[in-house]
């Protein structure tokens, strides 16, 4: 059976961007039965705009934007 259309990766991609995945991966290391270390892994690959439409990011994004501004009012014209 043949696939009806092959993706390429820059569709791949754009799709991950658009759709956004999240793994929560929980780990736990013991020896001898006894429980040493744990790990909580959170990771998200999205886009900002998928990000924000789902209410994440809105502090970053907003801290980032501000940021921004005052840096553009700190650069000096390079026009005379």
């Amino acid at each position: 059976m043949e696939p009806e259309r092959e993706s390429c990766l820059v569709e791949v991609v754009d799709r991950l961007l658009n759709k956004g995945v999240v793994l929560n991966a929980d780990l736990i290391i013991t020896v001898a039965g006894i429980p040493m270390i744990g790990l909580n892994l959170r990771a998200i690959l999205a886009s900002m705009e998928t990000m924000l439409d789902y209410g994440m990011m809105e502090d970053c994004d907003k801290a980032t934007r501000e940021w921004y501004t005052r840096q553009k009012c700190l650069v000096p014209s390079m026009n005379r």
